[in-house]
């Protein structure tokens, strides 16, 4: 069947059309999206702005075109951090509801967490033992591991790119602004870390989404145009080496590294220091970067459904 999946991330809203059966990898058909930056749309109570509110409906709205002229038989609608954060969250997804007919539901972040984690599984299979999985999207970081395509832990934090940016990179910290920020993202993930470690050795660690992927492009892997199947990975001395680069460069040098646009300059540095801060505290040398991410596990989740229900 022909699926679309409608993402609406802290910074982007992403449809993707989707090829998909049981038994069979998602096969890409199309791909529409808009930089939507919700995690900057709110307000200094939380609530999403109405500049944020009519962009997300005309986004959507242009969305149920899009999937009708591709032949979507479905669409899978879904919201992550910035609006499942937001104090007026239900009014947001109300209005657009009633401007487009399309109900967006709000993930948890544990479910997020293990959606992600599905995906990640799928892509490496069982060969990769006991799995450790982290995703840094606009809002929010999701960790989760385990043994299984359901993973033993998952969670979800409040220190994705978008939101760091906004809050303390709004004016370029200084030296000690910056090592109070390192010191607050390295509190909150050592806080809960012990639902990783304490549950056994990892034997493969991945990362996934456009912050890694920019960052291990940064450190040298190979570029989206070389395909999914090139192996990519983010090794933490190389990060470490960037980072102090990173912190010095204005946003028109970010802008020209490679895998970095010019939209998401400002968020390099607080996704470094996130993404450095995981490996530091869950002690990992490198981080393989996996292509398949949220999305691909909603549709995966989709199409096992189906495929029951198909069953004898």
């Amino acid at each position: 069947m022909r699926l679309g999946v409608l993402d609406i991330g802290s910074n982007t809203g992403h449809l993707l059309v989707v090829d998909a059966h049981d038994g069979a990898a998602p096969l890409p058909a199309y791909s529409y999206k808009e930089p939507l930056r919700l995690a900057e749309h709110l307000d200094e109570s939380g609530d999403v702005s109405q500049t944020g509110i009519d962009a997300l409906a005309a986004f959507t709205a242009q969305a149920v075109r899009v999937a009708e002229e591709k032949g979507c038989e479905e669409m899978l609608s879904f919201a992550t951090s910035a609006v499942r954060d937001a104090g007026n969250s239900e009014a947001v997804l109300a209005h657009v509801e009633q401007q487009t007919g399309v109900r967006i539901a709000v993930l948890p972040g544990e479910d997020e967490a293990r959606l992600t984690f599905l995906a990640v599984r799928r892509w490496f299979g069982w060969s990769a033992g006991r799995l450790a999985v982290f995703d840094i999207g606009g809002g929010s970081l999701e960790i989760a591991a385990g043994s299984d395509e359901r993973p033993t832990v998952a969670w979800s934090l409040p220190l994705g790119a978008a939101r760091l940016a906004r809050a303390d990179f709004a004016l370029a910290p200084d030296e000690e602004q910056l090592r109070q920020i390192r010191r607050r993202i390295r509190s909150e993930i050592a806080r809960d870390a012990g639902h990783l470690l304490r549950a056994g050795t990892t034997h493969r660690a991945a990362a996934t989404s456009k912050t890694f992927r920019s960052l291990a492009r940064i450190c040298g892997s190979a570029p989206s145009g070389d395909g999914p199947l090139v192996p990519r990975s983010l090794p933490l001395a190389e990060l470490r080496h960037w980072i102090p680069k990173l912190v010095a460069m204005t946003p028109e040098e970010l802008a020209e590294l490679p895998g970095v646009s010019p939209s998401r300059t400002h968020q390099i540095v607080p996704g470094a220091l996130v993404a450095e801060a995981c490996m530091d505290i869950f002690d990992l040398a490198e981080l393989e970067i996996c292509p398949w991410a949220l999305r691909e596990g909603v549709i995966l989740e989709r199409i096992d459904k189906l495929g029951v229900a198909d069953g004898p």
